[in-house]
């Protein structure tokens, strides 16, 4: 059976302070908790080594929301794998739609990036999804599958045992407009036949695909009982302790 996954992206949210605040009190509230969900906090590059310090002893696993994709060098402003990794990083968040709409990354970028991640001992979260405007002209296969075969293109089965897919219809990020679970269903089980067709039926059957679109607490349960829907990339309900942990325990 997959194991379930749910992973908060903060953003540009949170200040130190407000990263102990807020990582307090989830592990204290995770700590009452049974579940068996695999839980990931993704604060700002700032707040990664407190985040990782707060949290040693537990079972919460601390992500970056991006990298650069090379090993070092003169790129201003960028953060490298290494650098990830020496802070306690485990996980990065890779292809975003904020990163592909609002910077510019494209495919290509997306697929160094996570070549780059695996090869350095961290796992990507792979961001997929399609616009509003290419759902409503009926392309969100054609796009999902575009995204999928180009941003895994040239690696290998084995390496993406440590990868996870997310996939967040664009269209429902921050808009307070969620896809319906069959709908996100759909999707979820569309690329779970693609990995299939491209890898293989062991790694496809293996492998966490979670649904990254404005899940809240009265969604979660609905969208996680899908059978190919396993967990959730969190965007803004993770940013408030009860709402991340009512999602968690989902």
């Amino acid at each position: 059976m997959r194991r379930k996954v749910v992973a908060g992206n903060w953003k540009m949210n949170m200040n130190l302070s407000g990263t102990i605040e807020l990582i307090s009190a989830i592990k204290n509230e995770l700590n009452k908790s049974d579940s068996k969900t695999e839980v990931i906090v993704c604060p700002p590059f700032t707040s990664l080594e407190t985040a990782v310090t707060v949290l040693k002893g537990t079972s919460i696993k601390v992500g970056a929301q991006n990298m650069h994709y090379e090993s070092d060098g003169a790129f201003t402003g960028e953060i490298s794998a290494d650098m990830l990794k020496s802070v306690g990083c485990e996980y990065v968040i890779l292809g975003h739609s904020e990163r592909r709409t609002i910077f510019g990354e494209t495919d290509d970028i997306i697929n160094m990036k996570v070549k780059k991640a695996l090869s350095s001992g961290l796992k990507p979260i792979f961001c997929v999804g399609e616009t509003l405007e290419e759902r409503e002209s009926n392309l969100t296969e054609k796009v999902v599958e575009s995204q999928v075969k180009n941003g895994l293109s040239g690696i290998s089965e084995h390496e993406l045992s440590d990868l996870i897919i997310a996939y967040e219809p664009v269209w429902a990020i921050g808009t307070g407009k969620t896809a319906s679970p069959e709908q996100a269903q759909e999707v979820h089980k569309f690329i779970r036949n693609l990995i299939s067709k491209l890898y293989s039926d062991n790694l496809s059957e293996n492998l966490v695909i979670q649904y990254g679109g404005s899940v809240k607490p009265d969604n979660a349960v609905e969208l996680f009982s899908q059978p190919d829907i396993d967990g959730g990339l969190i965007g803004g309900a993770s940013l408030k302790t009860d709402s991340f942990v009512s999602i968690v325990n989902s």
